[in-house]
């Protein structure tokens, strides 16, 4: 897993925190997307299920069903959004190497000035420049990589990380990200067609440099659909596109299927590599340098390589009735939303603590929800259902 050790050299030297910035997962409004063909109609056999599916019919029909167009119904009254109706059918070769490239961002950000609560904000950190990850990313930061999914407005993306399960050690297949990169919020539903993606373009490869290159670069590990995902009841309740609704609960779980071509192995096992969760860590002003991983894909970035910011957050409080946030200095930008932050336990070890949540509309921060009780018991019910 990725090493907070490298930045804090750099931080020593310049005295000053790596900074960091908005936040947000991508949208795909390319024309390059493959449009369905066809129309589906009220009471078409095909329409999309609205409960995970029970038979090999039921996928069939899902997929026949996406193909023909049915994947564009968002409706709130038929999108299923409660935990239980997760649905998330394989469709082999929906995330191909073009379709991976041009899934685009899509902010989630707030106002650039935020009130300060019953003093529990601290001031803005100054933005730094995010620091590219070296490739291999397999070798620099293995068990991270980009989430892929599908909303209403076209193919999405967001960063991820995998996270050890202890009910299967040595052989997770959780993931953990944001609650708005699997989960609409309050305005809707689960997103469909959520794959997970381990050391994404692992050579940092540039969009020119692609050339004919195939699914050996952009996915050295395979693609990993998620069979189960799950976020925070608070998330679904209030969580919004826009704006820190929801943020300080804004944090999924998702399980994965082994890809094809691993031979059936796990995740963990497939990457190397899982980051242990730390729930309930210490808050902004006793926990240390903290860093933060992801794949920033809005201008000036372009969404293929991986980059990191470290450095010692502040507090962010977004209303008096819920937690306070963490907040990094980051120019990061929006495909960055979900990825892991990282501290040092005092045993010496790194595990995950947050991920990204929002940033301000001037990619100069980025925040992140401090994982206590809800998260734990997110976390515990998707391990349980598969330990």
């Amino acid at each position: 897993m990725p090493s907070i050790r490298r930045p804090l050299v750099a931080a020593a030297a310049t005295a000053a925190l790596l900074a960091g910035a908005a936040t947000g997962c991508g949208l795909n409004g390319s024309s390059a997307d493959p449009e369905p063909t066809g129309s589906v109609t009220a009471g078409d056999d095909y329409g999309l299920p609205t409960s995970f599916p029970t038979s090999l019919d039921d996928l069939k029909k899902w997929e026949q069903a996406y193909r023909r167009g049915a994947w564009k119904d968002w409706a709130k009254d038929t999108w299923p959004r409660k935990s239980k109706e997760f649905v998330n059918p394989v469709i082999d070769g929906l995330w191909s190497d073009d379709r991976m490239r041009d899934a685009n961002q899509s902010d989630k950000r707030v106002s650039e000035n935020l009130a300060a609560d019953l003093g529990r904000t601290d001031p803005e950190p100054a933005p730094v420049p995010a620091h590219p990850v070296a490739p291999p990313y397999h070798t620099n930061a293995p068990g991270v990589g980009k989430l892929f999914f599908d909303g209403p407005r076209g193919s999405m993306v967001c960063s991820a990380t995998v996270v050890a399960d202890p009910a299967r050690p040595g052989a997770s297949n959780l993931v953990w990200t944001a609650g708005h990169c699997v989960h609409a919020g309050a305005a809707g539903g689960w997103y469909r067609n959520i794959a997970f993606v381990p050391s994404y373009n692992d050579s940092a490869l540039g969009l020119a440099e692609f050339g004919g290159d195939g699914r050996d670069v952009l996915a050295p590990y395979g693609v990993f659909w998620a069979d189960w995902a799950a976020t925070s009841d608070q998330w679904i309740a209030t969580g919004a596109e826009s704006g820190g609704q929801g943020s300080p609960y804004d944090f999924a779980v998702l399980h994965v299927a082994p890809a094809q071509g691993t031979g059936g192995r796990s995740l963990e096992e497939t990457v190397g590599a899982a980051m242990p969760v730390w729930f309930d860590a210490p808050s902004a002003t006793r926990i240390g340098t903290v860093g933060t991983w992801g794949y920033p894909a809005a201008a000036p970035f372009d969404g293929q390589r991986m980059y990191d910011c470290v450095g010692r957050p502040g507090r962010l409080s977004l209303s008096p009735q819920s937690p306070t946030e963490y907040r990094l200095g980051c120019t990061m930008t929006g495909g960055s939303s979900g990825g892991g932050w990282f501290a040092v336990r005092p045993d010496g070890t790194t595990a995950l603590v947050s991920n990204t949540s929002i940033g301000p509309v001037t990619n100069t921060w980025l925040a992140g929800p401090r994982l206590g009780p809800e998260a734990q018991s997110v976390f515990d019910a998707v391990s349980a259902k598969f330990g």
